[in-house]
């Protein structure tokens, strides 16, 4: 659901209705008893119900505790859409309700342990510390945007300080509680997860890009080379087939899909942070993965001018790409993607059109694109506290959050003519206001793009339609570097241009002797805004 509605504010308005249906339903679920207890015991943590929306009493791993910081998450992203677009309402009436119970299933039962994301074992995983820390800290912030308040949130800090723990000095530990070597695919989905576009490359919170999450994918991804019959024969720092776990026995331990591409997300994460940043550095931790991708790396800091910095981040970007080709390679002729692939002969296996499967490929195109999401709140919140303090929790606030009466302007947005509960209970009853829309014929957009340049060259915005050049360079838009600086580069122009058209664009560089540079990347796509009273937006771009 966080990818669906990602790609919802990257201009896919079409899935707005998907989107209103699963807050729907999760409102009403939170409310059912179920195995793990009920909404203030700890049935947030349940992480099955039948789909009839009520409990599933069968056995299962329960509970799984990254569950409600998940939902938490995923619904702080629309939530924040909402409030951008003038329906604070809906964010503080609808969203905040259901997001405040989850928040305080978090800070009242963070360090206690439960089932991992692969459903196996029982005890304290990676992941799950990873993501509690992250929707406690993004849930702060959307609690003092809709004009309420997230005391029980202040432990965050102790969590980030308990995710120290897993480091193992050359790697990522992927739990506390199993007897496997811990090294896991889970660490590189925490990453993922826990990816901030505004953070630096900070190994406390183990960013795609610091040195611990780079040492991890070495040894992670590495932990498969001599165990599938597909990997053989492939030399370090090559992309291979990427399972679960190396002892994994499920189908007899094969390739996951989903694995395999958290493997390239990783690193294309890590290009957008270097790029952003304007350098890279290595150190003695990172050094290992660096001369794998390219032997002649040594321990530095090098800027994003440098020979050194554009050919490791080429063999960085190859490497990554290789990891999406073998996915590209085990895919059916259609395109479906089930769980896993045969570690022999690569066919697929398991859970047919498997949903993480295919967010996983969309996640990871999207970060080659350099189409991020926004940030939540890494720049303030990657500080170790001086002591740990295991016990340290907080009771927060429950209550059931069944209001779920959408205003009927956002049904414009995505044409859809539903609104309200799919859930079976009338305990949700739903209402449809008439809100006055003012639809605008156009929006001011402003492109901000970091890139880099040297006096005498120049940066214009190029694209498929005519306000842009209908891609002809000699009338294509040029932007201004007023506000370019050495620790800054950023290059920016505003456009008038027709609300709700969907285009393709591109930057090019033209050099002093006025020769033009195209980006590398595929084109760029982006939707001009059309919601009610829709005056301006930004899109903010990194050169590729």
């Amino acid at each position: 659901m966080k990818t669906l509605i990602d790609l919802f504010k990257d201009g896919d308005t079409g899935l707005l209705s998907v989107i209103e249906e699963y807050i729907n339903a999760q409102a009403y679920i939170q409310t059912i008893s179920n195995p793990s207890g009920d909404l203030s015991s700890g049935g947030l943590g349940e992480p099955k119900f039948n789909v009839d929306e009520t409990a599933f009493t069968g056995s299962w791993g329960r509970p799984q505790r990254d569950g409600p910081a998940l939902r938490a998450t995923a619904l702080i992203a629309f939530g924040q859409w909402l409030l951008d677009n003038g329906y604070s309402s809906s964010a503080m009436d609808i969203v905040w309700p259901i997001v405040r119970n989850d928040l305080s299933y978090v800070a009242q039962n963070w360090n206690l342990t439960g089932y991992d994301l692969w459903e196996e074992v029982d005890g304290s995983s990676f992941f799950t510390i990873a993501v509690q820390h992250r929707a406690l800290v993004e849930g702060n912030t959307f609690a003092n945007q809709v004009g309420s308040e997230c005391s029980y949130c202040e432990v965050a800090p102790q969590v980030l300080c308990f995710l120290q723990s897993f480091w193992a000095g050359s790697y990522v530990l992927a739990n506390f509680g199993d007897s496997r070597s811990g090294k896991d695919s889970n660490t590189l989905l925490g990453t993922i997860v826990t990816f901030d576009k505004d953070a630096g490359c900070d190994d406390s919170t183990f960013q795609p890009c610091s040195s611990r999450a780079l040492a991890n994918h070495k040894v992670v991804t590495d932990s498969f080379r001599s165990i599938y019959t597909l990997n053989s024969g492939i030399e370090d720092g090559v992309a291979v087939a990427v399972g679960r776990y190396p002892e994994d026995t499920y189908y007899n331990g094969n390739p996951w899909f989903l694995c395999t591409l958290a493997a390239a997300e990783v690193l294309y994460d890590a290009l957008y942070q270097w790029n952003r940043i304007g350098s890279l550095t290595i150190n003695d931790i990172s050094l290992a993965f660096f001369q794998d991708v390219y032997s002649s790396a040594a321990a530095g800091t090098y800027a994003a001018s440098s020979e050194e910095y554009q050919s490791i981040t080429s063999a960085v970007r190859t490497y990554a790409d290789g990891y999406v080709s073998i996915v590209q390679e085990h895919a059916m002729t259609n395109g479906s993607l089930s769980e896993q692939f045969d570690k022999a002969d690569g066919l697929e296996l398991s859970a047919r059109d498997l949903t993480w499967s295919y967010a996983a490929l969309l996640t990871a195109n999207m970060r080659r694109n350099s189409v991020v999401p926004a940030a939540w709140g890494e720049t303030s919140a990657s500080s170790i506290p001086a002591t740990c303090i295991s016990g340290y929790t907080s009771t927060g606030t429950y209550s059931s959050a069944t209001y779920t009466s959408w205003p009927s302007a956002l049904a414009s947005i995505s044409g859809s003519t539903t609104t309200g509960s799919t859930a079976s209970s009338a305990t949700i009853s739903v209402t449809t206001t008439n809100t006055a829309c003012t639809t605008p014929t156009s929006v001011v957009v402003t492109f901000d793009l970091i890139a880099t340049t040297v006096y005498g060259e120049n940066i214009k915005l190029s694209g498929s339609i005519e306000q842009l050049g209908d891609w002809d360079p000699d009338d294509a838009i040029a932007l201004s570097a007023s506000e370019y600086t050495e620790s800054d580069n950023l290059w920016h122009v505003t456009v008038d241009l027709p609300a709700g058209t969907t285009f393709e664009y591109k930057y090019i560089r033209v050099e002093s002797d006025e020769s033009v540079e195209w980006e590398t990347t595929s084109n760029r796509v982006y939707t001009v805004p059309s919601a009610c009273d829709a005056t301006a937006a930004t899109e903010s771009d990194i050169w590729s």
